[in-house]
């Protein structure tokens, strides 16, 4: 079940205000750039009134602009609520050049920035000022190459439909493209036998038969999954008994379209007869192939 208090913070332009306007939609009662020094009596207050109980939760974000008002004052005040129970922080965040090009793009100006400063030093500086936000995060969600529909899914699967339990996300990726900077595991299975090579594979994706038949046959693939599944089942049964809810468990491989995607679809069907609230993302592959 959802916490019925979710703090959002994250970079500029990385899908805070997308995310707090999902959430609104949804029956959430939100508020946006609240001074942390107020988020204590805030949070005590709308928590405990019965008027409040009609909305489905509760959504604050936090922006880095108000702490850096009086840094010291918000810090000790956001450690106190950040470190309160029954509560849910995502942090949204981006590359910094997919920050830079959106930016631009729409021609807005960052919140820090300034005639004494370039869009690079403010998302610099913003990036410091939230940094022990991020730390603190449950959820770090990487908007860096997901389209407004992709967030849009991800933020309802991951925090608006989130059940009793651990929310898994295992996500293929190329290493060609970048590793995942949400990934709380990553594995790499560039070791194994590349179905590329064979021409009559090369533009088929380990979502198709023939080449799960053929990694099927691999015996070094098979033994790297046996250990892999072993591995990560047992790692959430242990998340599962404690406070952490959210895991992203990345598979890579050189393209991201053959054995991360076998490796990945394998797992998230093994996951799925142990755990509630499993997700599958093929991050690397057209839309047309992810689930």
């Amino acid at each position: 079940m959802t916490p019925r208090l979710i703090f959002i913070s994250g970079s500029s332009g990385a899908g805070k205000s997308t995310a707090l306007r999902l959430l609104e939609d949804e029956g959430f009662y939100c508020v946006d750039n609240l001074p942390p020094r107020l988020l204590p009596q805030f949070s005590d207050e709308i928590l405990e009134h019965p008027a409040y109980k009609r909305f489905r939760g509760v959504a604050v974000c936090i922006d880095a602009r108000t702490i850096g008002v009086d840094e010291a004052e918000h810090s000790e005040a956001l450690e106190k609520i950040l470190s309160s129970r029954d509560k849910l922080i995502v942090f949204f965040d981006a590359q910094p050049h997919a920050l830079l090009k959106r930016f631009s793009e729409t021609r807005r100006r960052h919140p820090l920035g300034g005639s004494n400063n370039s869009l690079p030093e403010a998302i610099a500086r913003e990036r410091k000022q939230l940094e022990f936000i991020a730390a603190k995060a449950d959820l770090l969600i990487d908007t860096s190459d997901l389209t407004p529909r992709a967030l849009r899914d991800r933020i309802i699967n991951r925090i608006i439909e989130h059940r009793d339990g651990v929310s898994v996300l295992v996500e293929s990726f190329a290493f060609k493209r970048g590793v995942p900077t949400d990934a709380d595991f990553v594995f790499d299975a560039r070791a194994l036998v590349n179905p590329y090579w064979n021409p009559s594979l090369r533009s088929q994706t380990g979502l198709d038969a023939p080449v799960s038949q053929l990694l099927n046959k691999d015996k070094r693939t098979i033994r790297f999954y046996n250990r892999l599944s072993e591995f990560v089942i047992g790692v959430l049964q242990d998340f599962d008994q404690s406070d952490r809810s959210y895991i992203t468990i990345a598979i890579g491989c050189t393209g991201g379209q053959h054995r991360s995607v076998y490796l990945a679809q394998k797992l998230f069907t093994a996951l799925t007869n142990e755990f509630n609230g499993v997700q599958i993302r093929h991050r690397d592959l057209p839309e047309a192939h992810s689930p």
